[in-house]
């Protein structure tokens, strides 16, 4: 990941807490550019694995369009009810679409890990069904920012 995080750095995760937030965590929210240049914003269920986000999208959709279009993607993940419980992950980049569209189950190396996972996560199985109806993108961040607000509460190191 490439920037590191100016504001909030009291409260931002360190990458084991990153990477145990968004290995447990199953939905985000996906923020395109629409033709007009006004947001899009939908949520779809992803896998992490320790460098990229894997978004399984409908091909057909309007979020698939506009990132064949602009391929600017801003990705939240986030978690909590209460104030003090309130975390989350911020991740912006460009989509790669990466394998077949739409997805048939056509071997691909790069596809074999991160299908794996998200099998397992979203579906608990050991290898993915294909539906012929999605298709994988991959972001991998430019920049990403995290909050974890449960922090406030606890006593903090000196730098």
């Amino acid at each position: 990941m490439a920037t590191t995080q100016r504001r909030g750095r009291r409260i931002m995760m360190t990458p084991g807490e990153l990477d145990t937030f968004l290995a447990a965590e199953r939905t985000c929210r996906v923020a395109t550019v629409s033709a007009d240049g006004a947001p899009h914003v939908s949520a779809l269920w992803f896998a992490w694995d320790g460098t990229s986000l894997w978004l399984y999208s409908v091909t057909r959709s309007k979020r698939w369009a506009e990132l064949r279009r602009d391929p600017r993607i801003a990705v939240v993940v986030d978690a909590g009810e209460q104030y003090g419980e309130l975390r989350g992950v911020e991740l912006t980049g460009t989509a790669r679409f990466v394998g077949e569209a739409p997805r048939t189950g056509e071997p691909c190396p790069e596809l074999d890990a991160p299908e794996r996972l998200f099998a397992r996560k979203i579906f608990g199985l050991e290898e993915m069904v294909h539906d012929g109806r999605h298709a994988w993108l991959r972001l991998t961040p430019d920049a990403v920012v995290s909050w974890d607000f449960r922090k406030l509460g606890q006593p903090q190191p000196r730098p």
